[in-house]
């Protein structure tokens, strides 16, 4: 799985970028072999102004399926980096589950025939 993390209106410092990848292996650890890429893109959107800016996008690119996008807006750029990292744990294991339900249709409806 290949990690590629950006950082958009500030500087990403060794500490966000260690728990970053630590988190995204921690929650696509049980589908590694079908990612092909992950992308983060982390943005402070008011940049000096403050407030709940803080957002983490994701963008988890699958083998022979369909993207998963999730992003997370939050105060404090770890909590928005945790949040969007289970969420896409989740999102990817349910879309690989619902890949495989439809193959083993396919095969029932086809040897059935």
């Amino acid at each position: 799985m290949q990690i590629a993390i950006q950082a958009r209106n500030f500087t990403l410092t060794d500490a966000l970028r260690s728990h970053a990848e630590r988190r995204l292996r921690f929650a696509l650890a049980c589908c590694n072999d079908r990612i092909h890429r992950v992308v983060m893109r982390l943005s402070d959107i008011n940049g000096p102004r403050g407030g709940a800016d803080k957002r983490c996008h994701l963008q988890v690119m699958l083998t022979g399926m369909a993207d998963v996008v999730i992003e997370d807006i939050e105060a404090d750029l770890y909590v928005a980096i945790d949040r969007a990292t289970d969420r896409a744990g989740r999102t990817v294991v349910r879309q690989i589950d619902r890949q495989q339900t439809l193959l083993k249709q396919c095969r029932t409806i086809l040897s059935d025939a």
